[in-house]
Parts: structure tokens; sequence; C-alpha cells
């Protein structure tokens, strides 16, 4: 049997903005998907998906998911049939890369099962081809979090950077419980962006500028700088409306139990948010903060 695995992400500054050519950072997290794969009798593929989930989200996702087991078989070059095992700690829920985090394994273990060598490189661009399933269009953020790990520089057209802290910094994050649509959110700042070019584009101008402190900050390990800047964009994501009142209330329980920053993370109206949390004290302090209202709190770390 082949095994294979992809890291969770977060994406720590500018999703949405991104998509208009301003540069975006995101990080993979120390939480991952497992796959294993083994070579069966039939025609295509069978898939237990054993992930914990936000409930309805393996549901929802399911047709999605058989389309991008078919476009990585076909990318790679296989036409026998595959039996799929997902489990790992990465819960499958919206926001936190949990799609890309599976290609990237099922592409890792049908090399493995098949005895194929590939480089990291090259399962990328497997996992990329599996991600347009759920994403039409991927950035290619997910997928290149999702296979080499640490923190990404993306700017759209450009290759992307693969920048390194000076060590893991602890997270939380804070999960909604709505399986959030991605495309729906995109279109709607497309739509309202053409309505509204001219204060658009005043916060575009901002975000544009905050991304370059953020990765200086970042770099130099400037942490309370880093969460004054995820308060800031969070308030950019607002703008431009694709935050939620559940990702708002959780971003501000985080602020209140003392994280140095939260945001809303991923496509937004649900899913995840962030908050920027050192040490494991602050850590755990910010995650109790959520759980007590009732929802789930993913304890993590960025820059692995």
């Amino acid at each position: 049997m082949g095994k294979g695995y992809g890291y969770g992400k977060v994406i720590l500054f500018n999703e949405h903005f991104v998509v208009y050519g301003i540069p975006a950072i995101a990080s993979a997290i120390d939480k991952k998907t497992v796959a294993i794969v083994k070579k069966c009798d039939g025609e295509e593929f069978i898939i237990h998906d054993n992930r914990e989930e936000t409930p309805g989200y393996k549901k929802e996702k399911l047709e999605q998911q058989k389309e991008s087991i078919v476009r990585i078989k076909k990318a790679m070059g296989i036409d026998e049939c595959i039996e799929i095992w997902l489990s790992g700690d990465l819960r499958a829920a919206s926001g936190v890369g949990a799609s890309a985090a599976s290609c990237a394994a099922i592409a890792r273990a049908i090399a493995d099962e098949f005895g194929m060598k590939f480089s990291d490189e090259e399962i990328n661009e497997f996992a990329y081809e599996g991600e347009k399933a759920y994403h039409g269009n991927p950035s290619g953020i997910d997928n290149t979090c999702a296979t080499f790990g640490g923190l990404v520089w993306y700017e759209k057209g450009k290759k992307m950077e693969l920048l390194k802290m000076e060590k893991p910094v602890e997270i939380v994050m804070g999960d909604t419980g709505i399986v959030a649509n991605t495309k729906k959110a995109v279109e709607g700042v497309r739509e309202r962006r053409e309505k509204y070019r001219e204060k658009y584009d005043k916060i575009f101008e901002e975000a544009n500028k905050l991304v370059y402190e953020a990765r200086e900050a970042l770099l130099s390990m400037e942490l309370e700088r880093v969460g004054e800047l995820m308060n800031k964009n969070h308030e950019l994501l607002q703008e431009i409306e694709v935050s939620s009142p559940e990702l708002d209330f959780l971003v501000n329980i985080a602020r209140k139990a003392g994280a140095y920053g939260a945001k809303m993370t991923g496509g937004g109206l649900g899913g995840y948010m962030v908050a920027l949390t050192p040490g494991k004290e602050l850590q755990e302090k910010v995650a109790k903060a959520i759980e007590k209202e009732g929802y789930y709190a993913l304890r993590t770390r960025i820059g692995i």
C-alpha cells in the first residue's frame, strides 16, 4: 500500500485581494491529511473518507472530491482502479486547506503505491490539478502549502516564494461551523468592486501596502506588529463584505482573550478565523475562550 500526506494551511494576509494581483501570505500548519492507496479490482476508484469534519462538509464536497481524484489520476497517467483511505489530524472544514491537503496526500500515496518517483514540484502540480475540481481556477496557494510546508509569499502570475520564519509560532483557528462557498464569496467581491470602484481601489491599495509590512514583521519575528496587521487586514476584509457575524464574533473573543491579532481566514462567509497566540499558555487561553462559546478550536502552528 502507498502512503502520502499533505499539510493544512492558513492564509495570514490578503485572501480575496490576491485574486486582483495583490500579494498574499499563507502558511502550512502542523496538521496533516494522510492518504493510503492500494490497487484494486474495478473501474476507477473506491474512497473511504475517515477524516474528522465540520458537520456536512464531506457530503457537500463529495462530487468535487470524486472529480478531483479523476483529475489527479489522469495527470499522473494512472488507469488502474485504486482504493483510497483518508485520515489524519487535519479536520475537514472550510478555510483550512482541507481539499488541497487531501489532493497532495493522494498524489503522494499513488506515487508510492505505483513506485513512481516524482519531485515535490511535480506532486504540487498534481495536487493543483485536483484542486481545480473544488475551486475552478485555484490560486495555487493551498496546494503549495500542502505540498511543501513553510510560509508562502504568493503574487498572481509570479512564481511563489517560500519564506523562512526563525521558528514556528502557535496560533488558534476557530471554526464557525459554516461550510462556506468560496466561489460565491469571490464572485460577490467582483460584483461589488465593479459597482463601487473608487471605494474598492482605496481598500485594495491599503491591502497592498499592508502585506509588505507583514512580510517584514514575520521574517523579523516582530509578532506584536504581525498581530496589529492581522487586525487591520480583517477590517479590510470586512469592508469588502466577505466576513460574517460568526467570524467577527470569534475574532472578538480571541482578541479579548489576549491574542496578538485575529482575523478571518480563507474564503470567508463562514469557515475559519485565525488568532496569533505565541506560546502554549496564550494559545490554550484563547482556544478555551472559543470553546467556551461552543465552537471548535484548532491548536496548531505556522512556519513549520
